[in-house]
């Protein structure tokens, strides 16, 4: 059991280890001829070592995701409590950007900053490959650098000429360093799209990209605007002289 749930952890670690920047993509053609089955006894024991793995694995990113969040909420707190200055923190906003055309579905994404889970979403019905683009992350950080990873998997949809396309998987996985600036926020667009214009083979196509742009922080600012005009406490009553 020991040995199995050190796999399940670093089997979730390594799908997001990977170089700055750095852009993975995997092309799974459709199924041939199915293999030999193996014996009954065997599939079952594979099933059930596999279930188990999965449940690991859930239970790990699900650990993960609230042990992030604590931290933030920790963060939190020490500024506005412990006497921290709001005006030297940071703020990062995470959005997810669609742009690739209609011969790629995506069926599932899954983003993690500083290695926690933030977001993971399978497609049901169209509302994950419809949405062109929807935010997945608006939150205080600490200032200084911070890496954001990304996996995404789109499923061929072949027509006309494309039509071999059609059960293709692409497996992106992507990872990219930015910098939070004290009293700024940090706007981080992941995008999937298409690179290498018509000339490129449409199965090397899939790509992502990151724009990522740095602007001050309005709600500071407004805060002490609010602050500052905000009327001075009355003093104290006093009995009059009699």
């Amino acid at each position: 059991m020991r040995f199995r749930s050190v796999f399940c952890v670093a089997l979730l670690s390594a799908s997001f280890a990977l170089a700055q920047g750095s852009t993975t993509n995997v092309v799974t053609p459709p199924a041939g001829t199915a293999a030999p089955a193996a014996k009954t006894g065997a599939q079952t024991a594979d099933e059930a070592f596999t279930t188990r793995v999965k449940t690991l694995e859930e239970n790990v990113v699900d650990l993960k995701e609230k042990i992030f969040r604590t931290k933030a909420r920790l963060l939190l707190l020490q500024e506005t409590v412990l006497g921290g200055d709001l005006s030297t923190g940071a703020r990062a906003v995470i959005f997810h950007r669609n742009e690739m055309g209609s011969a790629f579905v995506l069926e599932s994404v899954a983003y993690a900053l500083d290695g926690a889970p933030v977001f993971t979403k399978v497609d049901v019905n169209g509302d994950l490959d419809k949405r062109e683009e929807f935010e997945i992350f608006n939150g205080r950080i600490v200032p200084g650098n911070h890496q954001i990873a990304v996996r995404m998997v789109y499923r061929g949809s072949g027509y006309g000429i494309f039509s071999y396309l059609e059960g293709y998987k692409f497996k992106l996985q992507s990872n990219q360093t930015f910098n939070a600036e004290g009293a700024k926020v940090t706007t981080v667009k992941v995008v999937g799209y298409e690179k290498g214009g018509i000339t490129a083979d449409i199965k090397d196509r899939p790509g992502i990209r990151y724009d990522i742009t740095t602007a001050k922080d309005a709600s500071l600012k407004n805060k002490n605007n609010a602050t500052e005009s905000a009327p001075a406490a009355a003093p104290p009553a006093t009995d009059a002289p009699k």
